[in-house]
């Protein structure tokens, strides 16, 4: 059970005390507060494509944009950690919800179902109202786009065989698959040749033609999700030692990054362009690894950084308790009067 406290309040204008039960979420607002940042930057990229239209054409893997200025191109990088983060916070958000709902007596069938009718309804919604939005923007559109939200409808479903690994069996496979992508990835003079093959385009590289395209093949994500339900299982287990983890784990991507993009081979995909837009223009579609790196380095250092800054003040919160306490009371607008002491 949450704790839970009682607030009486006497009312000067009825002489009534209204009393009720605040009871404290077991939400982690360090997770809600990475996902309104994301759900921020996504929402700059979509409005530089809608609005501004000054959108890139994409880092695929056949060739990188060129970036005439930096303003452009540094309101594109900003915007990059949002599209890992919902991967990696879906991935967090169904160890989570798996485990409250086990604790409610749901069984693992259960379970399962919710997760594959809840991917499904992603995947639909991809290719129907979203995809719809997307040709209702400038320039010419596919008919058939695979977009982010098919990708984690695809993660999901294939995430939820593994909800009863353990942390480490998760984080490994999301080494085996992050290492396995970059191995198996075709190359660039490939481009064009395998888009005859839907199915290789949907799960393991992006590409199409104009009626078909797939930006958000599901595998190279799946690492994220599975990434995020390593850390689920971490944050269950002791949430201080969790948020210390994915500090270290942010510091060691960025090294990683940096390593890989100075030596220019493997884990980039396509070769480095010159100056410092070069070096941080990376593969997206699909994710080189120093795309991962440099994008989930700078996610989980915010969220290690949320997480210490939310946790010091979880217990000291007066507004946010009230608040909350009278939100839930019963008794509506008498109980706003008495906290204000009318």
């Amino acid at each position: 059970m949450a704790p839970s406290a009682m607030f009486p309040y006497p009312c000067l204008v009825t002489g009534v005390t209204v009393e009720w039960t605040a009871t404290e979420t077991r939400r982690d607002s360090a997770l809600d507060s990475l996902r309104g940042l994301i759900v921020v930057a996504m929402a700059l990229d979509h409005a530089n494509f809608f609005m501004a239209e000054a959108h890139s054409p994409g880092e695929h893997w056949f060739g990188l944009p060129v970036w005439n200025s930096s303003l452009p191109f540094v309101t594109r990088l900003v915007t990059h950690p949002a599209a890992p983060g919902f991967f990696f916070l879906m991935g967090v958000g169904m160890v989570l919800f798996a485990e409250s709902r086990r604790a409610r007596g749901w069984s693992e069938a259960r379970l399962i179902r919710h997760f594959l009718v809840r991917g499904l309804v992603l995947i639909a919604l991809q290719f129907t109202i979203v995809n719809l939005a997307w040709q209702s923007g400038p320039g010419d559109f596919p008919t058939l786009y695979v977009g982010v939200l098919a990708a984690l409808g695809g993660g999901m479903i294939l995430a939820t065989l593994a909800l009863r690994l353990p942390a480490w069996a998760l984080a490994t496979a999301a080494v085996l698959l992050f290492v396995g992508m970059e191995l198996t990835h075709p190359d660039a003079a490939d481009w064009e040749t395998l888009f005859q093959q839907p199915l290789g385009v949907a799960l393991g590289y992006s590409g199409g033609n104009d009626f078909y395209w797939s930006n958000y093949p599901v595998l190279p994500w799946l690492e994220l999700v599975l990434l995020g339900m390593a850390f689920g299982k971490w944050l269950r287990g002791d949430r201080d030692r969790a948020y210390r983890t994915a500090f270290a784990l942010g510091l060691v991507f960025l090294a990683g990054f940096f390593v890989l993009r100075v030596a220019d081979g493997f884990g980039n995909v396509e070769p480095r362009q010159d100056g410092w837009i070069g070096f941080f223009n990376v593969v997206k579609y699909p994710p080189a690894m120093t795309f991962t790196l440099l994008t989930m380095g700078f996610n989980l250092i915010v969220l290690s950084a949320l997480g210490s800054r939310l946790s010091e003040h979880r217990h000291s919160n007066y507004f946010w308790q009230h608040a909350r306490a009278i939100a839930q009371s019963p008794h509506g607008l008498r109980a706003f009067l008495a906290a204000m002491g009318l």
